[in-house]
């Protein structure tokens, strides 16, 4: 397979230039024409002499059928005659099956070849989407991002089948035809044929440029249509709280508006092109049936003539009418193909080094040094960051909202790179290693847990691919959910719903609990995991975190401090900066920030019950 090209900057640009669109095609041939498959080379061999053998026959069978009749015409005995009729009848309709049943030993030699090129594209993109960084992710809709996938792989199945299949075979048949008509016939055919081929690719590629603007805005404004409704159906719950259904079918509605004016001008379009393609086509078939008849009266030909160029023209015109929409398609084909090609020169913002070495780890200490940070260069979110966690250690990192606690969380995962200063894990900056390994040492628990549509017992697998069964139930015993799976009618094998809309909050918490012990990292990070569950759930969920918590360092980003209070040291930041430190009671003693945030969440409880 040919490598990825990651150098652009945008791949959603809404035009691209003809050079563009060739590279793409040029992008393809190395999926096709492979090295390391050399059968891809017999099979695509073998179907491209199918096809010059199928158009050979194709013009051959009309120019036999002529000669027939003409002996037909000349034959006095009945016997003879009936002899003559039926094996001209039979020889042609032989002719034809073989012309029909050509193209589909063309698809047996082909269809592998291009079913595995379609995969494998499909795959370096998914696979490249997956690499980018998440700043590319943020700033993009999933749902118009997946429609721009799904285009450019059909538009790749498009264009094997009318480049290779339709156009080539038309030319193929073109030159046989001219070739066949300058021999037998005269060369004023020739140029009936050539010239009215001529002025119908020039009628229909001015045409469809034309029309291109038309059909480029159908699809922009079906994009936006089918974004809005995925938006909407994976916001269900948000939709259903603050009861805008009516409020998201009038904006599905609106955007389908839109799309349906655009459709009624495109079709309109289409309507004028077709009819004057047909005007072109009729014009050269009469024009040449005009001089076959002339010739047949003056005696040059015989009548079996006036059949034989009339199928001819017939068979010639017949894809030319197809060419018309495949090159309408082909021109959209070779854009959205394009558009695709056009996410793998996404580079992504963080990549490794190319020295980038394994992460070792030895015990799992996290330094934070004198770390900048800002996802926009007009708004720093960290101002000179600087904590250690040790081995083993428990490091609560708390401040208000939008002190940068999250940001912390990402840095750590390599999500982004700091603007300055350094992060180590055991010493090692962690831009210097790959970010495999870097990943593969530290286990996230999410506030907001996100499953796949699957069942449990894959969202629980998740943590460690290939997991055997008892691996899965014991994770799920420590994450304290085991007894709730196994009392579901399915057990582990229990659909979760899209995004685990099925499960609660607390039952999703202790499935991503499960899957991270599952993966079983040294380092690990809560980011605000239980900020979202009520008080009963979260104590629930606090005991799980604690056995999981045994002998890993961890970093917790909380906003409720009472998850805190037994952290080994409290950071306490805001506006980017650390601004305290220390355990929980040295920072209630010092009475800052942290004392203040303390006394504002435990308004409404008994000293008791806030100590507690």
């Amino acid at each position: 397979m040919p490598p990825l090209s990651v150098t652009a900057k945008d791949g959603e640009q809404a035009e691209s230039s003809l050079a563009e669109q060739i590279a793409s095609v040029r992008f393809l041939m190395p999926y096709m024409w492979r090295k390391d498959r050399p059968d891809f080379k017999r099979r695509i061999i073998a179907a491209f002499a199918v096809i010059l053998i199928g158009q050979i026959i194709m013009v051959a069978a009309p120019l036999a059928l002529a000669r027939g009749i003409n002996q037909l015409a000349e034959q006095d005995e009945m016997l003879g005659l009936t002899a003559a009729v039926a094996g001209f009848v039979i020889g042609y309709g032989v002719l034809r099956l073989l012309a029909a049943g050509l193209p589909q030993l063309r698809e047996y030699f082909f269809s592998v070849v291009g079913q595995t090129a379609q995969r494998e594209v499909a795959v370096s993109v998914f696979k490249h989407l997956h690499s980018l960084s998440l700043r590319f992710h943020l700033e993009r809709r999933t749902g118009g991002l997946s429609r721009l996938i799904e285009r450019g792989v059909r538009a790749i199945d498009f264009l094997f089948r009318f480049l290779l299949f339709n156009i080539g075979p038309t030319l193929i048949q073109l030159a046989l035809v001219s070739a066949a008509f300058g021999i037998r016939y005269e060369w004023s055919l020739v140029i009936i044929v050539v010239v009215t081929v001529v002025i119908y690719f020039w009628f229909t590629v001015s045409s469809t440029e034309w029309r291109l603007k038309f059909r480029r805005t159908m699809n922009e404004k079906d994009q936006l249509a089918t974004t809005r409704s995925v938006d909407a159906l994976l916001n269900y719950e948000t939709v259903k709280y603050f009861g805008n259904e009516g409020y998201e079918a009038a904006r599905y509605d609106e955007a389908l508006c839109d799309y349906q004016k655009a459709a009624v001008k495109s079709q309109t379009s289409l309507a004028l092109l077709n009819f004057g393609q047909s005007l072109v086509i009729n014009f050269g078939l009469v024009a040449a049936l005009w001089v076959t008849a002339s010739g047949v009266a003056s005696g040059r030909y015989g009548i079996g003539e006036m059949t034989g160029v009339s199928l001819i023209m017939m068979q010639l015109y017949q894809p030319l009418n197809i060419l018309g929409f495949a090159y309408r398609e082909i021109k959209q084909a070779l854009v959205d193909m394009e558009r695709m090609f056009a996410l793998l020169k996404v580079g992504p913002e963080v990549e490794d080094d190319t020295n980038a070495r394994e992460l070792i780890i030895s015990g799992g200490a996290i330094t934070f040094e004198d770390v900048h940070f800002s996802y926009d260069p007009e708004r720093q979110i960290l101002h000179g960051i600087s904590f250690e966690a040790a081995p083993g250690e428990k490091v609560a990192v708390v401040g208000p909202s939008g002190a940068g606690k999250s940001t912390i969380a990402r840095l750590l995962y390599r999500f982004y790179d700091t603007d300055q200063g350094h992060i180590l894990i055991d010493g090692q900056p962690i831009n210097e290693v790959t970010q495999k390994s870097l990943r593969r040492v530290i286990g996230m628990v999410p506030q907001d847990t996100v499953l796949f549509n699957d069942t449990i017992g894959f969202n629980i697998a998740y943590g460690k691919p290939g997991a055997s069964q008892a691996e899965i139930e014991a994770a799920a015993r420590t994450a304290q959910i085991h007894d709730f799976i196994a009392g579901l009618p399915l057990g582990y094998d229990t659909m979760v719903g899209e995004r685990g809309l099925k499960l609660s909050g607390g039952e999703k918490q202790r499935v991503a609990i499960a899957r991270t012990v599952l993966k079983d990292p040294p380092i690990l990070i809560l980011d605000e995991a239980t900020s979202a569950l009520d008080s009963a759930t979260e104590q629930g969920i606090i005991g799980a975190l604690r056995e999981v918590e045994e002998n890993r360092t961890t970093i917790t980003i909380a906003h409720r401090l009472s998850t805190v209070v037994d952290a080994d040291r409290i950071v306490v930041l805001e506006a980017g900066r650390v601004v305290e430190s220390g355990t929980h009671t040295e920072l209630l003693e010092k009475g800052g920030l942290y004392a203040e945030l303390w006394r504002r969440q435990s308004e409404g409880f008994t000293e008791a019950e806030a100590a507690e």
